[in-house]
């Protein structure tokens, strides 16, 4: 099976959580420990060995702000 890598415009991100609430294996989290320079909580990544490469989270994504890379 593929596994993603994904990396986060995160001064662009608004913290809306359709990433984290669309991911299928569950391993997206708003960090609200760590903000942008906007005052939003930033997405972050459990385990990037679970990614499966879905690109749902960019999808979801209303401000483009997710890119997945396929890594075989």
């Amino acid at each position: 099976m593929p596994k993603g890598i994904l990396t986060f415009e995160t001064e662009k991100c608004k913290g809306c959580g359709l990433c984290v609430a669309f991911c299928p294996v569950k391993i997206l989290y708003l960090d609200k420990s760590t903000m942008n320079q906007s005052g939003y909580n930033i997405i972050k990544i459990t385990d990037p060995d679970k990614c499966i490469a879905c690109a749902t989270c960019a999808l979801m994504c209303p401000d483009s702000i997710i890119t997945v890379e396929v890594n075989n």
